[in-house]
């Protein structure tokens, strides 16, 4: 009984939607269609131009993050390994990615904080500091990109997990006695 009920459901439901679809062709083949072309082009255009949009903005952050992560590779270890130039790297990564620092690139990149010592805000990283542009048609400018935009799309494998701050093996902040130090690479020594 139940098993007729199903198949007469079927059956119904099945002629139902084959004299919808007949109908629906027929009135389409009998009508202007200009209105649905214009509709149908309008509605692309609504929906493509924020897409592209986006897709724009969204490339134009990234290549922003990745010219200041760039930066901040050359400027703090373009003289080091290319391994010393992705630990830099990963420790800026970390930064971001830290709750204690800002969450995108440039913003930890050029983060200042006040120093009591000095009685100013200074540069997290001292090349910040500095007025002067720098050179940035050399080899070793290539070749920091080339590491930024490999360590960007690579975020998740970080060379350093869990390094926060470096310094240069010649100078003893006060600051490293507190930290743990996690690897020498090159001269800079990385403190968790």
């Amino acid at each position: 009984m139940l098993k007729s009920f199903i198949i007469r459901a079927a059956s119904r439901l099945t002629g139902l939607i084959a004299r919808t679809w007949h109908s629906f062709y027929f009135h389409w083949q009998l009508k202007d269609k200009t209105g649905y072309v214009l509709l149908s082009a309008f509605t692309i255009v609504v929906i493509l131009i924020p897409i592209g949009t986006y897709q724009l903005v969204k490339y134009k952050n990234i290549q922003h993050d990745i010219k200041c992560l760039a930066l901040n590779i050359f400027h703090e270890a373009r003289s080091e390994s290319i391994k010393g130039q992705h630990a830099v790297a990963s420790v800026t990564l970390n930064r971001v990615a830290s709750k204690h620092y800002p969450n995108n690139i440039c913003d930890v990149v050029y983060e200042k904080r006040w120093d009591r010592i000095r009685k100013r805000y200074v540069g997290q990283f001292s090349w910040t500091e500095f007025d002067k542009p720098p050179k940035l048609k050399s080899k070793a400018w290539y070749v920091a990109w080339r590491i930024a935009s490999t360590a960007y799309n690579e975020k998740d494998k970080k060379q350093l997990k869990g390094a926060l701050f470096y310094h240069a093996k010649y100078i003893k902040p006060s600051w490293a006695r507190k930290k743990k130090p996690i690897a020498r690479i090159g001269s800079h020594i990385f403190y968790r």
